[in-house]
Order: structure tokens, then C-alpha cells, then sequence
């Protein structure tokens, strides 16, 4: 069996499929995942998986560059931002408008993954990095700034 914590097939598959700049949604229950990207469906009951639990086993296992929220966050669901800001610390964090995140941005993502969540404005965006360290590692490769506070 592998090592990390997340035993779901199709999270493992996103995830490994990732390229740098790609868009994951960790949306709650209510998330209208459009038909055309890939879904991959947690949900089991109202808050089985929550938010939480989710965005922590794939922090664990995920390179994230930026995180991404609704700008109606800090206004409606302090709680939320609070367990993004710990969850996701030292990395950069944005926001949008909840309506651009769940139009737009939902097209642009390459998969979503549904909780049960049921967490005003709990769609959180992550956007997938690199492993500065090991791209930079090579004699005679040199860093560039906007890598150099990651090496």
C-alpha cells in the first residue's frame, strides 16, 4: 500500500496528474461541478468529509502554490478563513468573487472534489506548485527571485 494518508483512487489520480498552475476545487456539497471537468465525489453525508479534513490530507500530499477563496469569506465565514490560514500558512492567499469562483473558475479547474461539506462560501481553489528545491538542485542551474524564497 502506498505511504500517504489519502486512500481514495481518483483523489491519487488528480493529484499525480497535476502540472504547475493547475486549478483543484475543494467545494462544498452544494458546488455546481460543471459536466465537462472531473469530479471526484467525498461526499457521504451532510458535513462526511468536511472542508477541513480534506484540504489537510491533500496539503499533506499536494504542492500548493496559491490558495484561492471567495471574497465573501472573511464577512460570512470567519471560521473557514481561520482553518485555510492554518491549513495552508506561509503559502500565498487570494480571493474572488464567490460568483466569478463558482462560473469561471469552475470551468478552468481541472478537477473539483466534493465534500459534504456544508460551509457557506466552501469552495476553497488550490493552485498547484513545484518543488522549487528539487528543479533547482542541478550544477550550474541558477534560481530565479521568484524562486529563490522557496529554495
Amino acid at each position: 500500500m502506498k505511504k500517504s494518508r489519502i486512500l481514495n483512487k481518483q483523489l491519487n489520480d488528480v493529484i499525480a496528474g497535476m502540472g504547475h498552475g493547475d486549478w483543484i476545487i475543494v467545494c462544498d456539497a452544494g458546488f455546481p461541478i460543471p459536466d465537462s471537468v472531473r469530479r471526484v465525489d467525498l461526499a457521504i453525508q451532510p458535513d462526511l468529509p468536511d472542508l477541513e479534513t480534506v484540504l489537510r490530507l491533500i496539503s499533506e500530499d499536494f504542492i500548493t502554490e496559491k490558495v484561492y477563496y471567495a471574497a465573501e469569506v472573511p464577512q460570512y465565514n470567519q471560521p473557514l478563513l481561520k482553518k485555510v490560514e492554518q491549513i495552508f500558512h506561509g503559502i500565498e492567499l487570494d480571493t474572488m468573487p464567490h460568483e466569478k469562483l463558482l462560473s469561471e473558475a469552475a470551468y478552468k479547474a481541472k478537477a473539483v472534489v466534493r465534500t459534504g461539506a456544508f460551509d457557506p462560501y466552501g469552495n476553497i481553489i488550490l493552485q498547484s506548485g513545484v518543488d522549487a528545491p528539487k528543479w533547482f538542485d542541478k550544477e550550474g542551474v541558477l534560481v530565479p527571485d521568484a524562486y529563490k524564497d522557496k529554495v
